[in-house]
This record gives C-alpha cells, sequence and structure tokens, in this order.
C-alpha cells in the first residue's frame, strides 16, 4: 500500500526508491521528509523557479514565482512553500510539458489532458486568450480520444492520442501548429495532410517547429526551419507535416526524438544519433557550429545510445549509453560545447540540472514509488553485497560476494561444487574478472548487461558450464552489437563455441559488408583455416559474383 506522512514504515524508504531532486535549488527548502515523498517532478520557468510535483500518494504540489498563473494555484501568488493544487490530485499524470509563458499541459492515466497559465496565443486550447489560473479540462476535439502523450512549444501545444492521431492548438506564426495556414489555432484541431491514416508514436516541439515520429520510423516535421530543424534540406517554414527524406535510406525500426530551442536529436533503435538545424552553441555534437538542415549522425565513439534529451527552453544535449554514461554537449553553463563530453553524471536529468539555461527538467521526472520489492528485485538487490554473503569469488585479484543457496539453486555446476566444499572463498583463474561477475549476476538476475566484444567471454563461459539459456542470451547480445570493425572476431567466437546461429549470423553480415569488413585489422588477422572456410562459404554465396 502507498504511505502518508503519518505511517510509520516511510522513514525505512530505501534511497533507491526516492526521486532526487536535490540538484535543483528550487527544492532546497523542502524538508527531508516531504522530498522522501516525491514520485515524479519537473522544473520549469524562465529561471527554473517554479516546479509542479506529485507525492506518492497521488497529491500534486506546486511552489515558485507562478509567473502568469502556471502553478495552478488559483491565483497569481508566488508561493516559496509548497501549495496543493486540489483538481489534479489522484489524477495520475503520464505525461508534462511546459512552454515559455510558461503554459503547462499534463496526460493524465484515464488520458484526459489538463491546461493552465499563459493563454496569450489560445495555447491552453479552451477557445480564448485569457490566462488560466487553475488547471482545466482540454475537451474541444478530445472527448472520445484518450492522450498518450503531451508536447509543448514556446507558445503551442501538441498531443498524441492512443489512436496514434496528432492534434494541435494555440500559436501558429510559423506553421508550427501545422493546420496549413499561419493563423493561431484556438482549439485542438487534428494534423492531418501527410499524417492522414498514419500511426504517430512520439512526439516533440522546439520552440517554433513540431515533429512526429511514426511506427514505422519515419519523421514528420512542421513549423518554423530558419535554422533547419525540420531536416528538410532547406530553411522554409512548413504549414503541413513534411517527412525527412534524407533519413530514409537509414535502418530505423524505431526512433525517438528530442527538440531543443531550435535543434532536434534523433535516437535509432540500433543506438545511433542523428542531429540537424540550430549549431551556434555546437548542440548538433558535430564538433564544429555551422548549421545542418539534414540529418548529420553525431559520432559517439561507437558507443550504443539508450537515450537522447533536448529542451525547448535550451540549447544543451544530452546522451546516455548502453553502459549507463553520460555525454553533454551544447550550450553548457555558457560554454559551447561543440563534440559530445563524457561526464560523471548518472542521469542525462542531472546535465540540466547543472549545466542547462535555464536549468530545468526536459521531461517529467518519474521513480516508481512503491516500497515493496519483488523476490527479482530482492536478489538483485543483494548481489555482490558482503552484508549477508557467505562465499566470495577471488577473480583477478577482486571480490565478487555471493550467497550459497541462490548458486545451488540456479546452476547444476555450483550444486555440484558447493556439496563438495565447504570453502567461504574460491579462487578461480580460468575466466577475467569482467566475465566471471556477468556469470554471477546473471544467476541473480536473469538478464546480462555487457558490450558484445565482452560478452564473446561469457559465451565461452556459458559454453564450459552448459548453460543454454545465457549462452543464447550472450548470441543475442553480440548480434545487436555486431559492427564492421568486430564483425570477424565476433565470427571466430561463434566457431569457436559452435553457436551455429550466431555464427550464420555473423557470416551473412560480413558478407553484407563485405568491402569494409575486409578491410579491419580483424581481416587482416584472421586465422587461416578460417579465412580458408570464410572465403570458400562466400564464394558458395555468391559473394564474389560481378
Amino acid at each position: 500500500t502507498l504511505c502518508s506522512l503519518r505511517d510509520s514504515h516511510c522513514s525505512h524508504r530505501t534511497l533507491s526508491s526516492m526521486l532526487d531532486v536535490g540538484k535543483w535549488p528550487v527544492f532546497a527548502l523542502l524538508p527531508p521528509e516531504e522530498l522522501r515523498l516525491i514520485r515524479q517532478a519537473c522544473v520549469f520557468g524562465s529561471a527554473a523557479n517554479e516546479a509542479l510535483y506529485v507525492t506518492v500518494n497521488d497529491e500534486v504540489f506546486a511552489l515558485g514565482t507562478n509567473c502568469s498563473g502556471c502553478l495552478g494555484l488559483g491565483d497569481l501568488q508566488s508561493t516559496i512553500e509548497p501549495r496543493r493544487i486540489d483538481v489534479l490530485c489522484g489524477k495520475k499524470i503520464v505525461s508534462l510539458s511546459y512552454g515559455t509563458g510558461p503554459h503547462v499541459v499534463i496526460a493524465t492515466a484515464d488520458g484526459e489532458v489538463f491546461a493552465w497559465g499563459h493563454n496569450g496565443y489560445s495555447q491552453l486550447g479552451n477557445g480564448t486568450t485569457n490566462h488560466g489560473l487553475t488547471p482545466a479540462l482540454v475537451s474541444t476535439n478530445l472527448l472520445n480520444k484518450r492522450v498518450t502523450e503531451v508536447a509543448c512549444g514556446s507558445h503551442h501545444t501538441i498531443a498524441l492520442t492512443t489512436d496514434g492521431e496528432v492534434y494541435a492548438w494555440g500559436y501558429n506564426n510559423s506553421g508550427q501548429v501545422g493546420s496549413g495556414s499561419t493563423a493561431n489555432q484556438p482549439t485542438p484541431r487534428r494534423v492531418s495532410s501527410c499524417l492522414q491514416n498514419k500511426v504517430v508514436v512520439n512526439i516533440a516541439c522546439g520552440q517554433l517547429c513540431s515533429m512526429a515520429v511514426l511506427d514505422n520510423g519515419e519523421i514528420y516535421g512542421w513549423g518554423y526551419n530558419c535554422n533547419g530543424q525540420l531536416g528538410l534540406g532547406n530553411n522554409g517554414n512548413q504549414q503541413t507535416p513534411c517527412r525527412i527524406a534524407a533519413l530514409q535510406g537509414v535502418n530505423i525500426i524505431q526512433v525517438r526524438v528530442a527538440c531543443g530551442y531550435a535543434h532536434t536529436l534523433a535516437l535509432t533503435d540500433e543506438g545511433f544519433v542523428y542531429a540537424w538545424g540550430a549549431n551556434s552553441y555546437g548542440q548538433l555534437g558535430t564538433g564544429n557550429k555551422s548549421n545542418q538542415a539534414l540529418p548529420t549522425l553525431i559520432n559517439t565513439d561507437k558507443e550504443r545510445m539508450v537515450e537522447v534529451a533536448a529542451c525547448h527552453t535550451s540549447h544543451t544535449s544530452a546522451a546516455k549509453t548502453q553502459s549507463g554514461q553520460v555525454l553533454m554537449w551544447g550550450q553548457c553553463r555558457g560554454q559551447a560545447i561543440a563534440s559530445p563530453h563524457l561526464t560523471h553524471f548518472s542521469s542525462t536529468d542531472d546535465v540540466f540540472a547543472c549545466f542547462a539555461t535555464p536549468a530545468v527538467t526536459w521531461h517529467l521526472l518519474s521513480v516508481d514509488g512503491d516500497d515493496y520489492l519483488t523476490v527479482a528485485q530482492s536478489l538483485k538487490k543483494e548481489f555482490d553485497s558482503p552484508e549477508i554473503s557467505d562465499l566470495k569469488f577471488l577473480v583477478d585479484g577482486k571480490c565478487i560476494h555471493v550467497h550459497k543457496a541462490l548458486l545451488k539453486i540456479r546452476c547444476e555446476h555450483f550444486r555440484a561444487l558447493l556439496n563438495e566444499t565447504d570453502e567461504d572463498a574460491i579462487e578461480i583463474h580460468q575466466f577475467s574478472y569482467l566475465v566471471y561477475r556477468a556469470f554471477l549476476e546473471y544467476l541473480y538476475t536473469d538478464t546480462i548487461n555487457l558490450p558484445p566484444e565482452d560478452a564473446i567471454g561469457l559465451l565461452d563461459l556459458a559454453t564450459f558450464y552448459r548453460e543454454t539459456r545465457l549462452k543464447r542470451l550472450c548470441q543475442e547480445t553480440i548480434k545487436r552489437g555486431i559492427s564492421e570493425e568486430n564483425a570477424i572476431t565476433l565470427l571466430s567466437a561463434a566457431v569457436k563455441y559452435e553457436a551455429r546461429d550466431l555464427e550464420e549470423f555473423c557470416f551473412k553480415f560480413c558478407v553484407n559488408h563485405l568491402t569494409a569488413v575486409t578491410q579491419t585489422q580483424a581481416f587482416a588477422d584472421m586465422d587461416h583455416d578460417l579465412l580458408k572456410n570464410f572465403i570458400s562459404k562466400a564464394s558458395r554465396y555468391g559473394a564474389f559474383k560481378n
């Protein structure tokens, strides 16, 4: 059950279940017992002096300067202490966005849309230009729709429904509402034109433009384009959605977009990042400050990206790698960083808290507020924790702390080994620390988190210990991470460990990228017998036909 301030077990919450808002000064005066209850939060406003947050009890609070009534409290009074927004309590917010007025728009778990704050351009969608001091339901054309995501530009709003439709309203001086004109749109209107009969899965807004990603990976943009932020190869504004044709040749199945003030980032399902638009602060990460009107692939040192972050209020960009590293570039506390810079942060949110101007949140911060840990979560938490472990492995001079009972339950090899010995420390020489730790962690979590080259060593171990499922997971990891540079290395490993399915996958990849693969060092160093077999098989496959 969810707890309130009165419940005694609140004080026993683990830090892992708390939302860390400590990097945002606007929260500095909140007492620890209140901070512990925050499960969602958003910092916004021209000076990052406004904030909304949701507690574990689904109560919604606001604090800050309250420009244009953007705190939704029913008045224009600023407040240094949190005040509750009664109308939103219990609504379960799933998406939140804000403009520069500011106006604020949310979508709830029931698919309803509420808006409040600045309304000089009808960005609240209620048909008027009167500021909204309290959250009001946005109903025109949305009553029978369920909205899952909202996005705001400076003074316009777009919303995505469960049907994959996009609705837009508000300021339209550059066509950002997508209506085919530049007249402001006072109420929600469906963005049709090229999006008719298409399914949109992701939306984003720059200051004066809008972007939509389809279920087939196509990206459409409309609105202001003088910096090339629509990615169309020109600088003309667009009053209706236009497809970014330059990305057509890119193998994109799923993609996420994020918009900065006047630049756009796109993350493909293969972990590549493309950028386009304004670049006067280096926010495209291209190493220079020249605008790009076409999508440009960003060099991220072959690291696979899993998240990109940008916010329409700033010229800052950030991304997170598969291994958890966070990169930033663009305008960073007044400096122009033109190439992705590795930080010590663990989250892209930290980049915006510490380096963006203003230091707002680029999306709704969220954490799972449930205290209860499942069996799987409990086991994961105890892996390599010395507190109650009864066995340690010594690998490459480092310790890994585990529990004998769990190892016996999870692995036949350990059941036999630990029944024959009562040692509390075992040395391992056959495998590296990285590989052996990943193996033990797999026994606790059922997952592996390794780059493909290291997954080869784990594949070796899985073969040795006859761990069939682990072997399959390693093969999947290697397949996802294959590249022209490492393809031969991975093929050699697949042959060595008799992973037939993986061998066939790597072989086909090598043949399909034959020119690039044969120019790598790994190909030059290839084992003679393997090379002979590869050439023979590639020949039968038709790789050398004119």
